[in-house]
């Protein structure tokens, strides 16, 4: 059996079916459909220098590889590299041909610290240990029964404050770029994130095909967004997920982005889907309680691993 690496097809369905079934086979707590593969290649940000790789066995797509550099980042120099096999397809090369190709590429592009999330089982962490990389912080995956869960019931928002849905800012989505600035800012995490480039987002993150602008709860309050709760949906899977919950630094505390996140599920629900996903950095503590309120459990955990180049 011969296995190559090669880059995935800007365009090419067939490609983005084969990178979307070995990432849902590899990782089925995140939503990803051929659409949205497809979209991120054609989309990613020049200074991110991403790449989608893919490799093959005998002509079957059996591993895939997310590359690129964190340009988002106050720090420069730092790259990723996210590489995922088939579980039936294991053993036999293809992890090792994508992380080497991958680490070639980020050389060459300038990076000097690079970073890839990591399965928490022992057989993924030995193999990222043996091509060099070391355990850094952690982050779950939760899951939520949508169509059974015993939701808290609607919540009736404090005065002067509404709920409302994203697409209601289709005309003018700038104040969302904002909020979801600030709220990415405090994200806990290795890499440090900064959104400056609005037509970015919009290409990048509103655009977006697993975006549901409908489901997507904004809490507003003095006239703008002051929270939200980003809704991704695979609808071929009768999956959601959410993308991104948080609240804008003066309005923390009082419970908006329960608020928001509880109309969201109720929406996703009303609209059929039957299983809710999430993920968080194990130190995102009051994220973690409040999905845990609403009934997630873990279901699985990964490991940013850390190598340095040179």
């Amino acid at each position: 059996m011969t296995v190559i690496v090669r880059e995935l097809r800007p365009g090419v369905r067939a490609d983005a079916e084969g990178f979307a079934g070995v990432r849902r086979r590899a990782l089925p707590f995140m939503l990803t459909t051929p659409e949205s593969v497809l979209h991120d290649l054609a989309h990613s940000h020049p200074g991110a220098r991403h790449r989608q790789l893919v490799a093959e066995e005998d002509g079957e797509i059996v591993g895939t590889a997310q590359v690129g550099l964190a340009h988002d980042s106050p720090e420069p120099g730092q790259g990723y590299l996210n590489v995922y096999v088939d579980p039936e397809r294991t053993r036999r090369g293809a992890g090792s041909l994508l992380v080497r190709t991958a680490e070639a590429y980020l050389a060459g592009q300038g990076a000097a610290r690079l970073f890839a999330w990591v399965l928490d089982g022992p057989a993924h962490r030995a193999f990222a240990e043996r091509h060099g990389y070391r355990p850094s912080r952690s982050a779950h995956f939760l899951r939520l029964d949508l169509a059974n869960a015993a939701l808290p019931p609607p919540q009736s928002p404090p005065p002067g404050v509404e709920v409302r849905s994203a697409a209601v800012f289709a005309d003018d989505p700038r104040p969302l770029f904002e909020l979801d600035a600030e709220v990415t800012a405090d994200e806990p995490g290795d890499v440090g994130a900064e959104f400056t480039d609005y037509e970015a987002w919009l290409a990048q993150t509103w655009r977006h095909p697993l975006l549901d602008r409908e489901l997507t709860a904004v809490v507003v309050a003095d006239g703008r967004p002051v929270a939200f709760s980003a809704a991704h949906t695979d609808r071929a899977h009768r999956r959601y997920g959410s993308a991104m919950t948080g609240t804008a630094r003066a309005f923390r505390g009082r419970g908006l982005a329960k608020l928001a996140k509880n109309a969201a599920l109720h929406r996703a629900r009303a609209a059929g889907y039957t299983e809710a996903f999430t993920g968080n950095d194990t130190g995102n503590g009051p994220m973690l309680a409040i999905n845990a309120w609403f009934g997630y459990e873990i279901c699985a955990r990964e490991v940013r691993h850390v190598r340095d180049l040179g």
